[in-house]
């Protein structure tokens, strides 16, 4: 018999959003379980993410849980039924679980911003840009192991660049479109991609510039993946042991707040456009 293969961040997600309904109905696990007709380790398993749910029963347990929310229900409801095996699971088992949540956390998503200050954002980089990233790990990867991620990169431009993109808001700072983490022309080829993707309707670019007075917030890097419904929210951040997925409400506000905060003190599109323009010009 096979092993049964961990939950992934999504299915991972519906489980934490049943068991907030829950709690936000004040019952318990087990009074959950007799309003449904089976047993404890059911509802428990199903907030684990170890056991799948079906739309009825999800839709019986949010009426249990007397939530009004419609919306939220239905966006959990294609939470429980969506079968999609993307093409990240290709890496399964070759890359760690967190390349994956990620891929699979853009593909569903409606909408993505992000604010980088030290690196060119996944999405725009280029294939050089991404190896030479990769290459600075320590340890080093194996070979095999370094293609890989770098071919995972590569394939997560499909969010952009696919049939059904995604509309992509940035702020990039002038700290990561002027470090070369590769050599001079990798780094012109990198600027100029940023360009040619900053012309799309749907790529929104913006650059704040070293001259800014006072800016205080260069910890503040995120990718901010929107669900459905505001509540299905996600934001990544990465950390010293890996991305971090946050989807708390109370942090999902703050993470709003701190994006419009980085975004009003940034140059506008066109302004953003014609300073990368310069930069690449004086590579």
């Amino acid at each position: 018999m096979g092993t049964k293969r961990e939950p992934t961040a999504r299915q991972m997600r519906l489980a934490v959003e049943l068991r907030r309904l829950r709690e936000a109905a004040d019952l318990s696990a087990r009074e959950a379980a007799a309003l449904l007709g089976v047993n404890s380790v059911q509802i428990s398993q199903i907030e684990s993410g170890v056991s799948g749910v079906s739309e009825k029963r999800l839709r019986r347990l949010a009426a249990n849980y007397s939530c009004s929310d419609s919306e939220l229900v239905d966006a959990l409801a294609v939470m429980a039924t969506d079968r999609t095996r993307g093409w990240w699971e290709e890496y399964r088992g070759h890359l760690p679980t967190p390349f994956l949540d990620l891929a699979e956390l853009e593909h569903h998503a409606t909408s993505l911003r992000e604010a980088q200050f030290l690196y060119i954002p996944g999405p725009l980089q280029t294939e050089d840009y991404a190896r030479a990233v990769y290459a600075y790990r320590v340890p080093e990867l194996p070979d095999e192991e370094l293609e890989l991620r770098v071919q995972h990169r590569m394939r997560r431009k499909v969010t952009l660049e696919g049939p059904a993109p995604k509309p992509y808001e940035v702020v990039i700072h002038e700290a990561a479109l002027r470090i070369k983490v590769s050599n001079r022309a990798a780094s012109r080829a990198q600027l100029s991609r940023v360009l040619q993707l900053s012309e799309a309707d749907h790529i929104t670019v913006r650059v704040i510039p070293f001259d800014l007075e006072d800016f205080a917030g260069a910890a503040s890097a995120m990718t901010y993946a929107a669900g459905a419904v505001p509540r299905l929210d996600t934001v990544v951040r990465d950390g010293p042991h890996g991305a971090a997925f946050i989807d708390s409400e109370a942090q999902l506000g703050s993470f709003r707040t701190l994006f419009r905060k980085v975004e009003s003190v940034s140059l506008d599109p066109e302004r953003s456009r014609d300073f990368i323009h310069r930069l690449a010009k004086e590579l």
